[in-house]
């Protein structure tokens, strides 16, 4: 009953074909895992950009690497946690000798803590999740600062449409990615002085592995199919579908690019109209 269908893509997307929006720009991208991770290195390689990779595990940043270079771009791969100040000083230092400068830090990884009502989480847990989702992104950005300073670059903040929701079992991952919300428009008016744009991006549910995997654990709790969640999930968007990992890259990464130049302090919903006034 749970067979994961493979025909929710939209000709649209299928159809897109990458510019070179990103041309020689040097992208440091935290959190290479699968889904949305993959796709944004990917995209960004496919629009022009250099790949500073950054994760925990090596084996998965020299499979991304792989495939950032076989779309003719350079990835310098730096296994890092990016909750020690020493390892996240050590980055930049390398990013920098790699490639002599940075236009762009997309803070991508993220901690979910229990999914269970915030009075009943432990607080070890929160402050797990909080140190992944929020003071990670901090420092990362305090310290790529002065790069991007010297590039008019940018800082993009990968939070989640969770920001909007109120259900109990949600709550403890929507405390970290409200603050990170707070802290990108923070930075914006900080950095702002400096040239440094700082955004973020809020997808909804992602079409992914994960998800689909989820959607499959649904359905057979449910006795159900899977197109039959999916579709359940899709409903309260304008599309009824939801994004690929592909389209919320590219809409990332557009914030990375000369059209965004003078685009700041914004949050840019990537859910096919599932929230908005």
């Amino acid at each position: 009953m749970t067979t994961t269908s493979t025909h929710h893509a939209t000709p649209v997307a299928d159809a897109y074909e990458p510019v070179p929006l990103l041309e020689d720009k040097v992208i440091v991208l935290s959190g290479v895992g699968p889904g949305l991770g993959r796709s944004l290195g990917e995209e960004a390689a496919r629009m022009g950009a250099d790949l500073v990779l950054v994760s925990r595990t090596e084996r998965r940043l020299e499979k991304m690497a792989e495939i950032v270079r076989s779309h003719g771009r350079r990835a310098l791969v730096v296994p890092t946690d990016i909750t020690d100040e020493d390892s996240r000083a050590e980055l930049v230092e390398r990013a920098l000798a790699e490639f002599g400068r940075v236009d762009c830090l997309i803070n991508n990884a993220f901690g979910i803590p229990p999914m269970d009502p915030i009075s009943t989480v432990p607080l070890e847990a929160l402050r797990a999740a909080n140190e992944t989702n929020v003071f990670a992104p901090l420092r990362l950005s305090a310290l790529f600062a002065d790069a991007l300073a010297a590039s008019h670059g940018s800082i993009i903040m990968l939070n989640s449409c969770v920001v909007f929701s109120s259900q109990p079992e949600y709550a403890g991952y929507k405390l970290s990615k409200g603050a990170l919300e707070h802290l990108a428009s923070s930075l914006a008016t900080e950095l702002g002085p400096r040239g440094i744009r700082v955004n973020s991006v809020a997808p909804s549910y992602i079409y992914e592995d994960v998800n689909k995997g989820y959607f499959d654990w649904l359905a057979s709790e449910a006795g159900v199919t899977h197109d039959v969640v999916y579709a359940e999930k899709a409903a309260p968007t304008d599309l009824k579908r939801l994004a690929s990992p592909e389209e919320v890259a590219r809409a990332a990464l557009f914030l990375a690019s000369d059209l965004a130049s003078a685009v700041t302090g914004q949050m840019l919903t990537v859910d096919c109209g599932e929230f908005h006034d």
